[in-house]
């Protein structure tokens, strides 16, 4: 308990980051309405910010091998409230795309420092129950951020002067905290092909599970307004998926550690595609009708990285997990990259529907060539046990290496 106690900080940084950083995506979306950018200049928006992302995975554990974790975290949550900031100053889509990118930036650069951060400190015993309260954390900031655009007015100095002030206030508790920095810990070197050499399909799995969350969460407040709901039901809207993701992790582990993960993988995208088409038609009959449907496509598109993740871990040994971790990370964000963008340039020429026809053109994509691996290759033998793999940065995979190592299981 004493330890858990000690890491207090952290997670209140990371509350108060996920806050900031989780509630601008939504609010840039509507802003970008109420100041007439095109569908195309919104979804923009949301590919600079993983773009932004990828670089502050790649770029944060160089700069804190360099400054210290502390400092490190200083730097990149500058780097995220100068972005805000920024906003109401120079009113451009350029600009605000260049914004976002500082956003993300500053979401993995700050992730690396917490984990890194994390792994110094738990030992094998107290693990399980840090990273329980770490996801909870993270998860429940994070369903709390997309609430507050029901509070924030859209294209206002106050909002995004607020979401500024959140992500100041995180530095302090980690800047401030008696605990002693760890040492530095060395960087994983990015291998993509590592991901391929694993299982292709986990890594085609990754990036479909971008296309699907980056998708909904950066273009979904657009397709809310599109089909006539109102601001607080966009908030409830996009706060249901996330709900639905995180409910979905234990009877999604439970199947992937039960049954062959990739009929899991197909049965996830399967109820993926039925959800989607709900959701294209409950959008346009019922604000209560589309919730529900956001949180069931939260439940069954959120889990399918994890089961992915999981996949791919069966047929790593143990030097590669962490380099591994990486890979998937990195075939996550070129995912993320590309998804808002092509679904802005899809709803602004089909309307607000083919945003949910290219989430599930993805699926059906993937469960075919889930069908051609089973084809190719026998399911693993001896199987890691299933993780809840959080996409936040390169160094998740040494928190998560440990629990996938014990208690390794052989398919009946």
């Amino acid at each position: 308990m004493r330890m858990i106690i000690s890491f207090a900080a952290l997670f209140l940084s990371v509350i108060l980051l996920q806050l900031s950083t989780g509630g601008v995506a939504p609010l840039d979306a509507l802003s970008g309405i109420t100041l007439d950018f095109s569908t195309q200049e919104i979804g923009f928006l949301g590919s600079a910010h993983f773009f932004g992302f990828f670089i502050g995975c790649w770029f944060a554990p160089r700069l804190m091998g360099s400054v210290g974790h502390s400092r490190a975290f200083a730097a990149f949550t500058a780097a995220g409230a100068i972005g805000l900031l920024m906003h109401m100053i120079i009113i451009d889509p350029i600009a605000w795309a260049l914004m976002r990118v500082a956003s993300g930036l500053c979401v993995a650069g700050c992730y690396t420092v917490v984990e890194a951060w994390l792994q110094a400190k738990v030992t094998n015993e107290t693990r399980g129950r840090t990273m329980g309260i770490y996801r909870v954390a993270d998860m429940g900031a994070s369903l709390v951020a997309q609430m507050l655009i029901s509070v924030l007015e859209p294209a206002s100095y106050v909002s995004y002067n607020l979401l500024a002030i959140i992500c100041c206030a995180s530095l302090l508790p980690l800047t401030l905290t008696t605990v002693r920095q760890p040492e530095t810990p060395k960087a994983p070197r990015l291998r993509p092909m590592l991901a391929v050499q694993c299982s292709p399909l986990a890594a085609a799995a990754v990036i479909v599970a971008a296309l699907s969350s980056a998708t909904f969460r950066m273009v979904g407040p657009l397709y809310g307004q599109q089909v006539g709901l109102a601001l607080d039901q966009i908030a409830w809207f996009l706060a249901a998926f996330v709900l639905g993701g995180a409910l979905a992790q234990y009877p999604a582990g439970w199947l992937a550690d039960k049954f062959d993960r990739r009929h899991v993988m197909i049965g996830l995208s399967l109820a993926a595609i039925l959800c989607c088409i709900v959701t294209a038609l409950a959008g346009t009959t019922s604000p209560n009708g589309a919730m529900i449907a956001a949180f069931f496509f939260g439940f069954t598109a959120f889990p399918i990285y994890s089961v992915a993740a999981a996949h791919a871990n069966d047929y790593a040994t143990s030097e590669q997990r962490v380099e591994l971790s990486a890979a998937l990370m990195f075939f996550y964000a070129l995912g993320a990259i590309a998804a808002p963008y092509v679904a802005s340039a899809l709803i602004e020429r089909y309307g607000p529907q083919a945003m949910f026809v290219m989430i599930a053109a993805a699926h059906a994509v993937l469960i075919a060539f889930s069908f051609v691996r089973m084809l190719i290759r026998p399911s693993a033998g001896a199987r890691t046990r299933y993780v809840w793999s959080p996409r936040t940065s390169f160094l998740i995979g040494r928190l998560t290496r440990t629990a996938r190592e014990h208690d390794k299981r052989t398919d009946p």
